[in-house]
C-alpha cells in the first residue's frame, strides 16, 4: 500500500497567522523553526517583535562565555533579519558595557524602531549612543542603568507615549527637557533618581510612577493626569531642603490633577505634600478621585492629617481609601489638640460613595481614633472597614477594640474588621 502525503497544513497557513506563532515563541525557538522544512528556513525572519534574554543561549558558568554566546546570537539575528522591527528588547545581566549594543542600536534607528527595552546587568553603566535619538518613531523608551545624554540638536520623540527610566544619569533639565518635548506622552515612570528636583509638564499624561531622593516636584501641566504611584525616600539633605522650602508642595504637586482616579502615596509622601503654608484651603475638587491609598501616615503629625483630610473631603466620590499609619506611640498618645477635629472637619462633609476603608499599623492613639470616628460618621454607604493593629501594640487592642464599638455608623450595614494576625 502507497504512503499517503499528508498535508502540510501548518506551512500553508496566512502568514499573518504564521507571524502570531512565531511571536509567542521565545526568540530562541523562533529562529530554530528554520530546521522545520526549507518553507520555514526564513519565516522567522520577517518577525517585527524581538525579545532577547539570558534564556537566548545555553546557561554557562562561564560568564565571558555566555556573554559571547549572547553578542553572536543577537548579531546574527539582526543580520538575517528582514524587514521593519518595532520591537527590541533586551534583559540580561550578562551585558553591560558592550560596544556591540551601540551597533544594534544603530541597526535598529534604520529600522524604524517603535519599541525600545534595554535593561541591563549591574557593573560599567551603558551610555545611550547618538543615534538612539535619531529614532523618531519610537512609542516606547524604556532603560535601565544606563547614561542618557541628549544632544543639543535633539527636538524630541514626538512620537512617544511611554517614558520608563531606572536608574538612569541624566541632569534635571535634560529630563525636564526630554519630557516636555514628547507631546504625545501619556505614561512616566522615573525610579531611583537622587536629589531631582523636576517640573512636569505633559499635558497628555494619564499615569504617573515616581519613585527616589525627589527634593521637589510640581506638576505644571498635567490635566489629563488620571493615576499616580509616588515613592519618596529621604536623606539629611532632602529634609533640610524640606525645611527650608516655601510654598505649598500640597498645592504644586494635587493642584493641577482635576482628572485624577487613583493616587497612591509610598513612603513620605504625606509628609512632603504637609510642607509649606496655606494649606487649609485648597480649591481643586477632585470629581472623577475613586481610589486613594496613602502609606506611613504620621498621625502625631498634625499637618500630614490635615493633607488626608483636604484630599478626601474634596473627593466627593471617593469609593476606596487605605491608609497605614506610622506613628510614634510615646509622642502621640497625649494628643492635647484634640479641639483639631471640631475645627477642621467639614460640618456637613459626607462621604456618599465610599464603601471600603482599610486601616492598617494602627496603633490606636488618638488621632487615629477619630479620624476612624469621623469615617464612620460621614460614610452613609459603607461596607466594610478593616483595621489591622500594629504589630509592636499589644497591650492596647482590646481597648481599641472597645472603642471602635461605641463609635457611631453612618451606613446600617458597615461592617467592622478588627484583624490581629
Amino acid at each position: 500500500m502507497e504512503d499517503v502525503l499528508v498535508p502540510d497544513l501548518i506551512s500553508d497557513l496566512p502568514q499573518s497567522i504564521i507571524e502570531t506563532i512565531l511571536t509567542r515563541l521565545p526568540i530562541r525557538d523562533a529562529v530554530r523553526t528554520s530546521i522545520l522544512s526549507s518553507k520555514w528556513r526564513y519565516k522567522w525572519a520577517t518577525l517585527t517583535h524581538l525579545v532577547f534574554d539570558e534564556k537566548c543561549v545555553i546557561l554557562s558558568n562561564d560568564r565571558c562565555k555566555a556573554e559571547d554566546s549572547l553578542v553572536k546570537f543577537i548579531t546574527r539575528t539582526l543580520f538575517l533579519h528582514q524587514g521593519p522591527i518595532h520591537k527590541f528588547q533586551l534583559t540580561t545581566t550578562h551585558l553591560q558595557c558592550c560596544p556591540d549594543i551601540d551597533q544594534w542600536l544603530l541597526f535598529l534607528s534604520r529600522n524604524d524602531i517603535k519599541e525600545l527595552v534595554l535593561e541591563l546587568g549591574e557593573g560599567e553603566w551603558f551610555r545611550v549612543p547618538c543615534c538612539l535619538f535619531n529614532c523618531k518613531k519610537l512609542t516606547r523608551l524604556d532603560l535601565f542603568r544606563c547614561e542618557f545624554d541628549p544632544p543639543p540638536s535633539f527636538k524630541g520623540f514626538l512620537c512617544l507615549k511611554s517614558l520608563n527610566l531606572h536608574q538612569v544619569l541624566v541632569s534635571p533639565e535634560a529630563i525636564e527637557g526630554l519630557i516636555s518635548s514628547c507631546p504625545l506622552l501619556e505614561s512616566l515612570a522615573l525610579s531611583y533618581f537622587d536629589s531631582l528636583a523636576l517640573n512636569i509638564r505633559a499635558p497628555n499624561l494619564k499615569y504617573l510612577c515616581l519613585e527616589g531622593e525627589f527634593k521637589d516636584i510640581c506638576l505644571e501641566n498635567t490635566p489629563l493626569l488620571v493615576a499616580m504611584s509616588v515613592a519618596m525616600y529621604m536623606t539629611d539633605d532632602i529634609a533640610e531642603h524640606f525645611e527650608q522650602s516655601s510654598g505649598c508642595n500640597f498645592n504644586r504637586f494635587l493642584g493641577s490633577v482635576p482628572r485624577l482616579e487613583r493616587l497612591i502615596g509610598h513612603i513620605y509622601f504625606t509628609k512632603y505634600l504637609s510642607i509649606g503654608d496655606d494649606l487649609g484651603r485648597h480649591p481643586i475638587t477632585y470629581l472623577h478621585l475613586k481610589v486613594v491609598e496613602l502609606n506611613q501616615v504620621s498621625f502625631e503629625d498634625m499637618k500630614e492629617i490635615l493633607v488626608v483630610l483636604r484630599l478626601i473631603t474634596n473627593s466627593p466620590n471617593l469609593r476606596e481609601l487605605q491608609i497605614s499609619g506610622s506613628s510614634n506611640t510615646l509622642a502621640a498618645i497625649d494628643a492635647p489638640d484634640l479641639d483639631f477635629w471640631d475645627d477642621e472637619c467639614p460640618s456637613d462633609c459626607t462621604f456618599k460613595q465610599l464603601k471600603l476603608v482599610k486601616m492598617t499599623d494602627m496603633s490606636g492613639v488618638p488621632h487615629e481614633m477619630e479620624f476612624i470616628k469621623f469615617l464612620l460618621a460621614n460614610s452613609p454607604a459603607l461596607e466594610t472597614m478593616s483595621i489591622s493593629p500594629c504589630v509592636y501594640v499589644m497591650d492596647g487592642r482590646l481597648n481599641m477594640l472597645i472603642e471602635l464599638l461605641r463609635f457611631k455608623r453612618a451606613s446600617a450595614q458597615a461592617e467592622i474588621l478588627f484583624i490581629q494576625d
